[in-house]
């Protein structure tokens, strides 16, 4: 009977595999669709000022916009991937996201295409959380998702990276309109693999509904929040326009707190904030992310400002940390099958501080593969190893019902942190001169991943 059955199961193990890896394509493409497009006008955006006349203080919103919605939507996005389904969401997201990248590309005026970066950001906050989720339901807990997440994790962590050597290449070459029209066509191919791909979505109890209350207050509060992050770091910390803007956040996080603990129906349920793992994790990724992609900002400028780099050199310079930290994360989710999440979080922050302290010590006259390669280096490999473990942790233990909950919330604490952290480090920047000030900032940011390599060893279990 065995010898029967045999190749009808193999059958039904081969299509189910090769249905996960359909699955883990299309997530993995999503993700670097949403992640390229956070840093891939960096280096363009001085092109942008001079083909649309946009002024000196408006063009940064060409970034801002895009961040500022993809942070303030994430944890919405996450909990109605939960209410209305993970195709549906992922679906609208997709087309939103293609729509705006096409509006973005014919852009001829300013405020159109800072209005387009806004409803990419507006799409990204469905796609990502709804993708991670998707994994979450597709595989199963353990070595099978973890295997998974670390090629997602290593496909999202390298996405930052690779948007600033495409930044430079394309605003170099065929120009920053391709920055957006190359989504156009990789968004309906993306499209269509998920109506064929996907299987429909089931039925949603109707008791399942949106916590609007609940949606507003936090949505409108991440909003201002990282609205103030952005305003702190052009008009200071102290000025009474930042305080307002922080105050107007922390009034409205506070009635969100208030409106959950009252609402039949949260946004955020009680058992998510009792969930060590989960809320180590959120902890965690705040402040690694935080720490990384503030050192992407400033070793940016450190390149271009003190090292005469051109856009072209520094976009390539890159690709040390972008390569490493793929690699890494590619083999993360395997190592988590014999380490603990606990350990390999504390080991990549831990090597992303002494990537820091390196880079500490660099002189004016710096040469790149002595004082920049080997730091680069422990970056990658630092948070190559962090990436995959925060959302191995932030999954683990979480039920189907509340995967896009937990996506939105792993999704929204690393948009948070890395606005947070860029702000943070921009302002201890400024407050230096020249190469000094770059060390200082640098230290900072070493603090930052200390910190974080603590909240890790202290908030994970032993045996999470």
């Amino acid at each position: 009977m065995s010898v029967i059955n045999s190749p009808v199961k193999t059958t039904g193990q081969q299509k189910a595999s090769a249905h996960q890896k359909l699955v883990l394509g299309l997530a993995c493409a999503t993700q670097a669709m949403v992640g390229l497009d956070i840093a891939i006008v960096n280096v363009a955006l001085p092109s942008i000022q001079r083909d649309l006349g946009v002024s000196r203080s408006s063009v940064q919103w060409v970034v801002v916009a895009y961040g500022l919605l993809l942070g303030g939507f994430l944890l919405v996005g996450g909990r109605m991937t939960d209410l209305l389904g993970r195709r549906r969401i992922l679906l609208a997201g997709l087309g939103l996201f293609t729509a705006a990248s096409l509006l973005a590309g014919m852009a001829q005026h300013g405020g159109v295409l800072i209005t387009a970066r806004g409803l990419q950001g507006l799409g990204g906050a469905l796609v990502a959380p709804a993708a991670l989720s998707l994994l979450a339901v597709t595989f199963r807990e353990g070595r099978e998702r973890n295997r998974a997440l670390g090629v997602f994790g290593a496909v999202g962590g390298v996405a930052g990276t690779v948007g600033v050597v495409a930044s430079g290449l394309i605003a170099a070459g065929p120009g920053w309109r391709w920055a957006f029209f190359i989504n156009v066509p990789v968004g309906l191919v993306l499209i269509a693999l998920a109506i064929t791909c996907l299987a429909a979505d089931q039925p949603r109890r109707r008791s399942g509904r949106l916590d609007v209350a609940g949606a507003s207050t936090v949505t409108g509060g991440l909003l201002t929040f990282v609205y103030a992050l952005h305003h702190a770091s052009t008009h200071g910390w102290t000025s009474a326009s930042t305080l307002a803007w922080f105050i107007a956040a922390g009034v409205l996080i506070a009635a969100f707190v208030r409106i959950e603990k009252r609402s039949p129906a949260p946004l955020v349920p009680a058992s998510a904030l009792r969930h060590r793992t989960l809320v180590a994790a959120n902890l965690t990724a705040l402040l690694a992310f935080g720490a990384f992609f503030s050192f992407i900002f400033l070793g940016s400028l450190l390149m271009q400002q003190e090292l005469g780099y051109s856009s072209t050199q520094t976009g390539l310079a890159w690709l040390a940390t972008t390569v490493t930290e793929f690699v890494t994360a590619s083999i993360a989710g395997r190592l988590a099958a014999a380490m603990s999440v606990r350990l390999l979080l504390g080991t990549g922050l831990t090597l992303l501080t002494a990537a820091m302290v390196w880079l500490a010590q660099v002189p004016a006259d710096g040469n790149y593969v002595t004082d920049l390669l080997p730091a680069f280096l422990l970056a990658g490999l630092g948070f190559g190893l962090c990436v995959p473990s925060l959302q191995i942790g932030a999954l683990s233990g979480v039920t189907e019902s509340e995967s896009g909950l937990a996506s939105g919330l792993i999704e929204t604490t690393r948009e948070i942190g890395a606005a947070a952290g860029v702000a943070a480090i921009s302002t201890v920047l400024v407050a230096g001169t020249g190469l000094d000030g770059f060390h200082t900032a640098f230290v900072a940011i070493g603090i930052l991943a200390g910190l974080g390599a603590i909240t890790a060893i202290t908030g994970f279990r032993r045996a999470a």
